[in-house]
């Protein structure tokens, strides 16, 4: 028996890449800083974590149409590790593949300005929209666009 279950809050580094699989399948790609701050020798230390997440679907549509650089989300998902051969080594990432995406309110200027985005916008797609998954198996070369 196993587990494979991620759970992670952050900002995008980038604004979302939307594209299309061979076969017609969304699929939005993210880069997500993420946060740890700790208290080492009695100094406040920032150590920053990245993550490439995947997200498929309409929930892909929804974060390419709603999200921008800098947008908080939280990401509900699993692990996936991919390994391919690049001039005769083996290469390897883990990415994130996100079952649910949780947009995060925009943050307002302290003098008023900027409100934010509209309510709608601000909400996560529905239920059955939102929780879509990746195809259970998608051809090596289906992969390819993004490397």
């Amino acid at each position: 028996m196993s587990l494979n279950s991620v759970n992670i809050m952050g900002n995008l580094t980038r604004d979302p890449e939307l594209k299309y699989t061979p076969s017609g399948k969304t699929v939005c790609s993210l880069s997500l800083a993420n946060n740890r701050v700790y208290t080492k020798n009695g100094e406040k230390t920032t150590e920053v974590s990245y993550f490439d997440v995947e997200v498929w679907g309409a929930a892909a549509e929804n974060c390419s149409k709603y999200l921008t650089k800098g947008s908080g989300i939280i990401v509900e998902g699993r692990l996936r590790q991919d390994r391919w051969e690049k001039d005769g080594k083996t290469q390897s990432r883990v990415r994130i593949i996100a079952n649910s995406i949780h947009f995060m309110p925009k943050k307002t200027g302290a003098a008023g300005g900027g409100q934010g985005a509209p309510a709608a916008e601000q909400q996560p797609a529905p239920a059955g929209e939102a929780e879509q998954s990746e195809p259970a198996a998608q051809p090596a070369d289906a992969v390819a666009w993004d490397e």
